[in-house]
C-alpha cells in the first residue's frame, strides 16, 4: 500500500508539473508574440455574456476533449462529440438525455448534420469495425439505417469526411479539412457537385460547412483564413476574412455559426483562442475569448453553434467543456 501511494504522488507531481510548464510555454510565446493571443473582449459591455458550460455527461463522468457542438434549432437539443468517440445529447437546458457510443455503431465521429426529416448523418473514418471512410446515416429514432461511402471522383479514396451539412434537398455537403473543395452528395450517396473556392489561382482546402435559415451556404477555409458565402443554387455571392494573428483576422477557423435574428456571424478561431464576430455583409464587429481557463477564455476551440434563442455554444477543446454564451 505505502508503494503504491508513493507511486501515485509521484504520479500527481508529474501532472503538476506539466501543467505548470503548459502555462508558462503559453505565456512565454504569447509575451514574445510567437503566439497571437489578444486580452478578453467583448462585442459591446454586455453583449457577449457567459452563461454556463457543458462539463458533463449523463453519468456525471466529465466530457474529455469535445471536438464539436451542433443545436437542432427545430427540436432544441445539443450534440456534442468528444474525444471517448461518443455522442452526447441534451436538452435545451442542459440536461443528458442520451449517448450514442460503440453499441450504436459510433466509432469514430468526427462531425453530424441534420436533415429537415430529423434524420441523423454522422462522419466516421475508419476503424478496427470498418476499415472504410464514411457517412452513417440514423433515423429520427436513432437507429441506425445504411452507410454512405465516399466514392466517385478524384482523391476519394483519401477524402475523410469531417464536417456536413444538410440543404433542404436532402443534398450532404461535405468537408474533408484537407481536401481542395466542399462535395455535394445527394441523398443516396452520388456526387452532385464539388464546390472549390480559389485564391491566387489555387484551390484552398475546406475545413467546414454550415447553412443558414435561408440556405445560403457558408464554407470555412482554416487554411486562408477567410469564408464563401454561396446561395442555395450553390453559386458563390461573397467571402470575407484575412489570415493572420491579430484582431479582425483569422489564424486557424474552424467553424461558424450564423445568427438567424440579425445575421451576425461568429467564427471560431482555434490558434487564437477567440469568437470573432462580423456582420451579415463580413465587416469585422469584434471579438471575445482569448487564451484561458476561466468563464469566459478559451484553451483551442473547435466548434461553434448557435440556438434559435441567440444563445452560443463554444466546443473548448482542452477546456473540457462547451461554454454557453447570452449573445442578445
Amino acid at each position: 500500500m505505502t508503494h503504491i501511494s508513493g507511486l501515485f504522488e509521484i504520479e500527481n507531481e508529474m501532472k503538476k508539473s506539466v501543467h505548470n510548464l503548459t502555462r508558462f510555454l503559453a505565456v512565454f510565446l504569447i509575451f514574445y508574440g510567437i503566439l497571437a493571443v489578444p486580452s478578453q473582449v467583448t462585442a459591446e459591455p454586455d453583449a457577449i455574456i457567459y452563461e454556463d458550460s457543458i462539463s458533463h455527461d449523463e453519468e456525471e463522468s466529465r466530457l474529455s476533449l469535445p471536438s464539436f457542438v451542433m443545436v437542432d434549432k427545430k427540436m432544441n437539443e445539443i450534440y456534442v462529440i468528444d474525444g471517448r468517440s461518443r455522442i452526447m445529447i441534451y436538452t435545451s437546458d442542459l440536461f443528458p438525455l442520451y449517448t450514442m457510443n460503440s453499441e450504436s455503431g459510433i466509432e469514430t465521429p468526427r462531425g453530424l448534420a441534420l436533415d429537415e426529416g430529423g434524420n441523423l448523418y454522422v462522419a466516421q473514418s475508419s476503424s478496427n469495425g470498418n476499415a472504410r471512410h464514411r457517412i452513417s446515416v440514423y433515423k429520427p429514432c436513432l437507429r441506425k439505417d445504411r452507410d454512405i461511402y465516399i466514392k466517385d471522383f478524384e482523391g476519394a479514396e483519401t477524402f475523410i469526411p469531417y464536417r456536413m451539412a444538410v440543404d433542404n434537398k436532402g443534398n450532404i455537403l461535405v468537408a474533408s479539412g484537407h481536401y481542395p473543395g466542399l462535395i455535394v452528395l445527394n441523398n443516396e450517396g452520388s456526387l452532385i457537385d464539388i464546390l472549390s473556392p480559389v485564391e491566387q489561382g489555387k484551390k484552398v482546402k475546406i475545413t467546414n460547412v454550415s447553412i443558414d435559415e435561408a440556405g445560403r451556404i457558408y464554407i470555412v477555409s482554416e487554411d486562408a483564413g477567410r469564408i464563401y458565402i454561396y446561395d442555395k443554387n450553390r453559386n458563390i455571392i461573397a467571402s470575407f476574412g484575412e489570415k493572420g494573428g491579430s484582431s479582425g483576422k483569422l489564424s486557424r477557423p474552424r467553424a461558424i455559426a450564423i445568427d438567424s435574428f440579425n445575421g451576425n456571424m461568429f467564427v471560431v478561431d482555434y490558434m487564437r483562442h477567440t469568437v470573432t464576430i462580423f456582420s451579415s455583409s463580413g465587416s469585422y464587429i469584434h471579438e471575445f475569448g482569448g487564451l484561458g481557463w476561466d468563464e469566459g477564455w478559451f484553451q483551442h476551440p473547435n466548434d461553434i453553434s448557435v440556438d434559435s434563442r441567440g444563445r452560443l455554444f463554444v466546443a473548448d477543446f482542452f477546456n473540457h467543456r462547451v461554454q454557453i454564451f447570452k449573445t442578445r
